[in-house]
């Protein structure tokens, strides 16, 4: 049985295992734009078909936005879906022929790219589920503890280089898709199997819970507000 002071232990144990783990990544990372926007790279113009032009995604065909993740965290999951530790196969088809130095190039051209607030939002959910899993957790004093989703992604969801993408604005969808798989175990790419570890402790209706309150948010402003 585990007490919130165990839980917020836990939480921070994992936060700093991920940023050690993505060390050897990339030696510097950040979610905020350089000054100046490196060239795009070609296959740039193969990612636009999916994640747009400005790199926000497509909410409606569920495609997550790209622009201003962390390099690190961006080049991570093209190798991901290379090497098959993350599956989709129109990604895997995209990333097999990457080199190193295409998967950096690609991720740097990305994290430099501003993060445009959307026109509208999704209604926030009618009741507290996500908000307080995301916030503060689940389980408390159970087997089964899951840790705030903030721990690491930070309150307002707006993620923390290098390791922890922005969660804030992207497709319900998506989110959901993603703590799926990671219960299922077909998508386990995370440093110490970090996600894999926290989402199959979630129910259907957490997960469902979680990627609504974040799809909410939106996915400009001050990390932790």
């Amino acid at each position: 049985m585990k007490s919130a002071a165990q839980l917020r232990h836990l939480a921070a144990t994992i936060a700093a295992a991920a940023i050690i783990g993505t060390a050897g990544i990339a030696t510097a990372a950040t979610t905020t734009a350089p000054s100046a926007t490196p060239v795009a790279p070609p296959q740039v113009a193969q990612c636009a078909g999916c994640h747009s032009a400005n790199g926000m995604g497509n909410p409606v065909a569920g495609f997550p936005a790209l622009a201003g993740q962390p390099t690190a965290y961006l080049e991570h999951q093209l190798y991901a879906f290379k090497h098959g530790t993350r599956r989709n196969a129109i990604m895997k088809s995209f990333a097999t022929g990457l080199t190193a130095a295409d998967r950096k190039a690609i991720a740097t051209y990305y994290n430099s790219l501003p993060v445009v607030a959307p026109a509208s939002l999704p209604a926030a959910p009618s009741d507290d589920l996500g908000k307080t899993i995301a916030l503060h957790g689940a389980g408390v004093g159970t087997a089964h503890v899951i840790p705030a989703c903030a721990s690491c992604h930070a309150a307002g969801g707006l993620g923390r280089a290098p390791a922890f993408p922005r969660l804030a604005g992207q497709p319900e969808q998506y989110l959901e898709a993603q703590l799926i798989d990671w219960r299922k175990g077909s998508r386990n790419e995370s440093n110490l199997h970090l996600m894999r570890n926290i989402a199959k402790d979630l129910t259907a209706q957490q997960i469902k819970a979680v990627a609504q309150y974040y799809a909410s948010l939106p996915p400009t402003g001050t990390s932790g507000s």
